[in-house]
């Protein structure tokens, strides 16, 4: 009896010291991590300071969210944004007692220890705290060998107790719920909720909030896209959690748990949302005023992780149906030149670099006869699956016909709608900033410019074959090949007749319109030649609906607008943009005004009277059709009083093109775009007052205009001294010799 009792008291003297030296070790552990043995701990300093990486928002101006820039992809919440069912749901899953504790909850600790380590009760909950496993989602785990899960279990305590001194419980709810991660590199739950539910948080149903509240055990089981049904059923445990906690009647519970799992998964990479040739656009606007502001008095802002707030000029419903109707036009577009080159080779004449000119994979030899192995595909009708080797690919994609297409107001030059290609996830290179020629649609800078030098639109000359011999013996043609008879200068411009425009560049002189082109905001180097007038010179969509906005604004050009303002994460306005207070003038008023009468009369009677006659189109408009040489390049440019749009279609390859006229010329590869993006918007109640305007031309320069536009025998003209007479020369001239 003696021994046992001897027995038990250096058991009992053996435990305690064992525990004292346990608790010797510990304490000292303790102290040496809080110490920063193991690394620094973040102090109540910058706590406050809690800076993590964070999307940059595009959004439209209208307030849809077009994309984002990031590394990772998170978007921090305002207060109002996190609705009851995620609060809720969080609380009842992950910490019930969120609003007792002071960022460690002792009890649940215990509770960790008995129930799910002694009795393997899994549905007990964790031990860590909301405040915790933000400690942790902030300051992410290294590794020290045998001792990481104690040190890092410790930092996120003594981080989790100082981070509750430095926020209120909503804050840290806040702070947590915008730096949680989904996976997918995804983070928060705007983006979670956005990209799985196509739908901002304040939106989600309950059941709903409960799918991405079940995911934070384990983001790749229970994400409901690759897991559904594990998703399903996490789903119902956070809603049994609810009923259990009294947050959900248990007959709603009950309700909702019998519903089936429905997403509406909306991935944002960088190529997807709206605008994504525009976003990309604008990407190195945005990163050369990153560079050129300071966030403090050091550090310049990052595009991709201060969460900047980008206001652009973007309207979200007219950039959608510049996209509908590009789709709509370019797919029949596409049906038509296959039928038409259907039995014929295509690619005849051009060399493998050619066809490899935009392909950035390595180049091997024998490419061509590779063997072919399974891809998917773009196709009109969806991606579908083709048996292909490399170059079958590369001749897949370079078949497409391509098409740019740009909306912008005519008054601030804003640009409402940007489209660069047919499908920016399959085809990068953005058309609106390509240069091609511009065929017919040059024309009107001709046009201008001999208006600005005193010609009238009603003096006639020769539709005739004239041979420039100091230019190679060149001699332009006309669309149609006839000849003969006497064009005015309006007619001229309104049947886009080629050999009138060209002898009206000779006349007011090659230099003299491409001093008028930079001033119309046409930086692409041009040809000093007289094939300039049909447009020979490689310019782009850009430029072009630059110039056409500075006609349709009564002279005034406009540097393109496209971003509003920018603000911090926080909502702060770091600097507004927008239009342009004043512009260039590049004519005078009433030249502007006679250059709109006349390219109504494109609309009305000349080359773009499709738009009446086919399209039914009954709103005042202007514009120009335009076609390149053997059908390359389609385009129309076209405007009403408030909106001036442009369009071109064309391959990448020249080879890529229509056979004939018909199908080739701008009234039919381009003009339906611009019509059908048009109609749309005169559908939409906010666009609808577009069809209505009515463009202002004075009596003066209307009655300029009254003449016909085409003559068989040769009208009455002035003799050369009363044209001399009449010019603007000589009435400088005059004017100062009176003085």
């Amino acid at each position: 009896m003696l021994f046992r009792r001897i027995t038990y008291r250096r058991i009992l003297k053996l435990f305690l010291f064992l525990l004292s030296g346990v608790v010797l070790i510990s304490g000292l552990f303790i102290v040496l991590v809080l110490a920063g043995a193991f690394g620094k701990i973040p102090d109540n300093r910058a706590l406050k300071q809690i800076q993590n990486p964070v999307a940059t928002e595009v959004y439209s101006a209208d307030g849809v969210l077009m994309g984002t820039y990031y590394i990772q992809n998170r978007q921090y919440l305002e207060p109002s944004e996190i609705p009851e069912s995620i609060s809720q749901a969080l609380i009842a899953t992950e910490d019930i007692r969120f609003y007792e504790h002071h960022g460690i909850d002792l009890r649940s600790l215990f509770r960790v220890f008995f129930k799910t380590l002694l009795l393997g009760n899994e549905g007990s909950g964790g031990g860590s705290t909301l405040t915790q496993q933000l400690a942790k989602n902030l300051y992410p785990r290294e590794d020290f060998g045998l001792l990481t899960m104690p040190v890092n279990k410790v930092r996120e305590m003594a981080t989790a107790r100082r981070m509750e001194s430095v926020y209120t419980k909503d804050e840290i709810l806040e702070l947590y719920l915008s730096t949680v991660p989904f996976g997918e590199n995804t983070y928060g739950i705007k983006t979670a909720s956005r990209r799985f539910f196509n739908k901002d948080p304040q939106d989600l149903r309950q059941e709903e909030s409960a799918v991405l509240v079940g995911m934070l055990k384990a983001t790749g089981s229970y994400n409901p896209v690759q897991n559904p049904e594990s998703a399903r059923k996490r789903r119902n445990v956070v809603l049994a959690q609810l009923a259990g906690y009294g947050f959900l009647d248990i007959a709603a519970a009950d309700s909702l748990q019998a519903l089936p799992l429905v997403v509406n998964y909306h991935p944002l990479p960088h190529n997807a949302g709206i605008a994504p040739y525009f976003r990309e656009y604008i990407r190195a606007a945005l990163d050369t005023w990153c560079s050129e502001h300071y966030k403090n008095g050091s550090d310049h802002y990052n595009l991709y992780t201060d969460g900047l707030k980008v206001y652009t000029t973007i309207d979200s419903r007219l950039q959608q149906y510049a996209e509908e109707a590009m789709a709509e036009h370019m797919a029949h577009l596409q049906e038509l030149f296959e039928k038409q080159w259907k039995g014929d080779d295509l690619w005849k004449g051009l060399t493998m670099d050619q066809l490899l000119i935009n392909y950035d994979g390595p180049r091997r030899p024998g490419m061509a006869k590779e063997a072919p192995r399974e891809m998917e595909l773009f196709t009109w009708n969806g991606l579908q699956k083709r048996s292909y080797n490399t170059m079958d690919s590369i001749k897949h994609f370079l078949r497409f016909l391509q098409a740019g297409f740009l909306a912008m107001d005519v008054r601030t030059a804003e640009i409402r709608a940007w489209v660069g290609g047919i499908n920016h996830e399959y085809f990068k290179y953005d058309h609106v900033l390509a240069r091609r020629q511009a065929g017919s649609t040059f024309k009107p800078l001709v046009y201008l410019e001999a208006l600005e030098q005193g010609i009238s639109p009603c003096d006639y000359f020769p539709n005739d074959s004239v041979v420039y011999h100091a230019y190679d013996d060149w001699t332009p043609g006309n669309a149609d090949h006839t000849y003969g008879g006497y064009y005015s200068m309006r007619g001229a411009l309104v049947h886009s007749v080629n050999t009138v425009s060209v002898e009206l560049l000779m006349q007011v002189g090659i230099d003299s319109v491409l001093a008028l082109c930079q001033k119309a905001g046409i930086h692409s180097p041009l040809p000093a030649v007289p094939s300039l007038a049909l447009g020979s010179g490689a310019v782009s969509l850009y430029e072009m609906v630059g110039v056409y906005q500075a006609i349709a604004n009564r002279g005034i050009a406009r540097e393109p607008a496209c971003i509003k303002r920018i603000e911090d994460r926080n909502g702060k306005v770091l600097d507004t943009m927008g239009a342009a207070v004043e512009g260039t003038s590049i004519c005078t008023p009433e030249n502007a005004e006679m250059m709109i009468e006349m390219l109504r009369g494109v609309v009305n009677e000349g080359t773009a009277s499709g738009l009446r006659t086919r399209y039914r189109m009954a709103s005042d408009m202007a514009g120009k059709t335009g076609t390149t040489q053997h059908n390359t390049d389609g385009w129309f440019i076209g405007f009403t009083p408030g909106m001036v749009a442009g369009a071109w279609v064309g391959g990448d390859l020249q080879n890529i093109r229509f056979k004939t006229l018909q199908y080739g010329q701008g009234a039919y590869a381009a003009m339906p775009l611009w019509s059908g993006f048009m109609q749309r918007a005169f559908q939409d109640d906010r666009w609808s007052s577009l069809q209505d305007e009515r463009f202002t031309i004075s009596e003066t320069a209307r009655s300029q205009l009254l003449c016909d536009d085409y003559r068989e025998k040769r009208p009455f003209q002035f003799t050369p001294f009363e044209k001399l007479k009449e010019s603007n020369f000589f009435r400088k001239l005059f004017r100062r010799k009176k003085r």
